[in-house]
Parts: structure tokens; C-alpha cells; sequence
């Protein structure tokens, strides 16, 4: 898989992927929010449209940011699951998170604040470690 980048520089090449409006929304419900099927996905918050979604998904996988298996009982239904590249943006989703809280929340008056920020707050490393393997444990892609 080839992709275009606008330059050598590694941030911008970075946010060439990333950047995108919809890539770490999709991640962010992945790690996040347990969603694993197309479906899933559409039903949430967000709103993305399907052609949207679909176009998306079949970039992180072309990435190998997230792998595209069958449901065991319902071959028609496709499960998506993070792997290590995917995982590895953990990180940036707690960075991002929290920067919104400390940054955006005066803008954004309907933000929730919930448990898991807390838990962010109050001991970042911790919590990137417990979400990691909470989602492999949860995955039997591990």
C-alpha cells in the first residue's frame, strides 16, 4: 500500500494519516468504547455517514492500524480489532483527551467529565498501561 505525503517532515507525515477528521474518532471508539462492527460504528454519537466509514475503515486497515475478521457466528458480519500500530496511538487519544478537558471545555459546555478522566488526571502512564491490556485481554486477537 502506497500513500502520498506532502513532505519528509514526520509530524506533518504524521498528521497526513492522522489528521484526518474521522481517523482517531474511529480509534478513539475502538480503544475506547468497545466498537467493533460496522454497525457499531454508525450508531454512535458522531454521526459518521457510512460511505464516510467505510472509506476509513478500509484505510486503517490498509495501514495495519486496525484488521478486519468475521463474527464466529455470523459470517456476514465484519469485527475490526486494533493491532499494535493501532494500539500504539493509546497515547495521543489520553493526549488529546486531556488537552480538550484543560483547553476546550469552556467552548463546549456539554463535555462530559467523567470517570475515565479522572482517571487520566490522575495518573496518566497508569491508565494508557490498564486501557492497553484491557483492550488485548478483551480482544482475542492478542
Amino acid at each position: 500500500m502506497s500513500h502520498r505525503f506532502r513532505c519528509d517532515c514526520p509530524i506533518t507525515s504524521a498528521l497526513d494519516i492522522l489528521g484526518d477528521k474521522w481517523i482517531l474518532v474511529i480509534v478513539k471508539q475502538m480503544l475506547l468504547e468497545g466498537k467493533q462492527t460496522f454497525k457499531e460504528f454508525t450508531e454512535s454519537d458522531e454521526a459518521i455517514a457510512t460511505n464516510i466509514l467505510s472509506t476509513k475503515l478500509k484505510l486503517l486497515e490498509e495501514l495495519d492500524i486496525v484488521t478486519k475478521s468475521k463474527l464466529p457466528h455470523n459470517k456476514k458480519t465484519n469485527l475490526y480489532h486494533l493491532t499494535e500500530k493501532g494500539l500504539s496511538l493509546t497515547p495521543i487519544i489520553v493526549e488529546l483527551a486531556l488537552w480538550s478537558d484543560a483547553n476546550l471545555r469552556e467552548l463546549n459546555k456539554i463535555m462530559r467529565n467523567g470517570e475515565e478522566l479522572e482517571l487520566m488526571k490522575t495518573d496518566k502512564e497508569e491508565f494508557i498501561k490498564a486501557l492497553k491490556k484491557s483492550y488485548k485481554e478483551n480482544h482475542s486477537r492478542f
